[in-house]
């Protein structure tokens, strides 16, 4: 719940104020909040985290989700981004902290020193315009060149500032096939010309929460610091029993939630109509002992892909809180907007307990190359700190598309480490 604040402020503050809200193209509002905000953070003792294992920053941030997987790993956060306001207002409620705005306008080499990058980062086409130029002149191209005025961009070049150990990116299953496999080879490419080892799949949460909602993860490795032979697998372990929709079902829920009688009617009609015409498309009224379809940011505009039945009424919506249920956030977690914002949140989100296994994995692989390669310094070892094998991504002979489709699994134990 908001709250008003009435202000006295003297003529030449005022009007110092108002130029610089026209300026930038906020309100008032925005501004003294993000002013407030920034006081307190500068005023207020932090509280550290003695016992943190490994230090990590929040890209792409939203609401946090990634931050609770990794702070559950042991880590502390030292810098957060993210440019909607609306989360930012969910990450401050939940963090104490708001997340840097706009990545774009942010020097690389003024983010703190981390272990590990963390980035849900958003899918598009990168122009290959520039690129095609400059190959048909014999010149080399890079990532800068290949990922230029998209948001991937951001995340090399922090990347290549400040190198971190280890990252793990998250995107869309349909990042491997978007702009027919360009985008993915890009990123590819980029992250090896990093020198980084990388390693992906596709996995499904469904195996710790009541949702079938596949997501590609990226995970890479700093080859300068511990060498070629890595050996990285997503070897998940998911909750047993296995979760199903009335375990995150409120047992009360207000009556703003059931679906109108003309929204019921239009619903109805429009699934006969593509029904009739070979199609699958409709509303999903959710099997209480089954999983539901993939929640998705658009959700609050009639909630058709996931509804609860009702007996002797319309079938309702989720509320928030069982939206927070689906993604896997803890019952603390704080909703301190609108249900209109809250479900573009959680549908932009990801799930958290699946986060955090993989979390897990990558900070004890990241550990253990830590401790091999200390052990080789040690010794005065020039030979790879790693043993095992020498697992590389490379793309030669192989669309991106294919080698995600072939590796999309299930999150379950037996999850493989994906080379191609």
């Amino acid at each position: 719940m908001a709250k008003q604040v009435h202000l006295r402020l003297d003529d030449d503050l005022y009007d110092n104020l108002a130029a610089f809200v026209s300026d930038n193209n906020i309100s008032v509002q925005d501004c003294i909040s993000s002013a407030v905000i920034q006081f307190l953070k500068q005023n207020t003792k932090e509280t550290v985290q003695e016992n943190a294992d490994f230090t990590f920053i929040d890209l792409f941030a939203g609401i946090g989700g990634m931050r609770i997987a990794y702070e559950g790993a042991g880590g502390k956060c030292v810098y957060s981004n993210e440019w909607n306001k609306y989360s930012q207002q969910t990450y401050y409620a939940n963090f104490g902290e708001q997340p840097e705005g706009d990545i774009t306008k942010v020097d690389e080499y003024s983010i703190p020193d981390h272990d590990i990058l963390v980035a849900g980062f958003p899918c598009q086409p990168f122009s290959i315009a520039g690129v095609s130029k400059k190959q048909s002149m014999g010149r080399a191209t890079g990532f800068a060149d290949k990922t230029q005025g998209t948001l991937f961009f951001d995340i090399c070049r922090i990347l290549k500032a400040k190198r971190p150990k280890a990252f793990m990116l998250e995107n869309v299953k349909n990042l491997c096939s978007h702009d027919r496999g360009r985008t993915f080879k890009v990123i590819t490419e980029s992250l090896e010309e990093l020198n980084y080892d990388i390693y992906y799949q596709v996995l499904d949460g469904q195996n710790y929460v009541p949702q079938h909602r596949e997501r590609i993860l990226i995970v890479g490795f700093d080859r300068e610091r511990y060498g070629r032979n890595i050996d990285f697998s997503f070897d998940l372990t998911p909750v047993s029993p296995k979760p199903v929709m009335k375990d995150i079902l409120e047992t009360e829920v207000e009556e703003k939630y059931t679906l109108s009688d003309k929204l019921w009617s239009y619903l109805q009609a429009y699934a006969e109509k593509h029904k009739a015409a070979g199609n699958g498309f409709g509303y999903g009224i959710a099997d209480p002992e089954g999983v539901a379809r993939t929640l998705s940011a658009r959700y609050y505009k009639d909630g058709s892909e996931i509804l609860i039945a009702q007996d002797n009424k319309n079938p309702r919506k989720l509320t928030p809180r069982e939206c927070a249920r689906l993604q896997g956030f803890p019952e603390s977690f704080k909703i301190p907007v609108s249900d209109t914002q809250a479900y573009k949140q959680f549908g932009n989100s990801v799930v958290v307990p699946l986060m955090s296994n993989v979390a897990e994995l990558v900070v004890a692989k990241m550990k253990e190359l830590d401790v091999a390669a200390e052990k080789a310094e040690a010794a005065g070892s020039d030979e790879d700190v790693t043993g095992g094998l020498n697992v590389t991504v490379e793309l030669k002979g192989l669309l991106p598309d294919e080698a995600c489709e072939e590796n999309v699994v299930v999150a379950e134990p037996e999850g493989k480490m994906v080379s191609a």
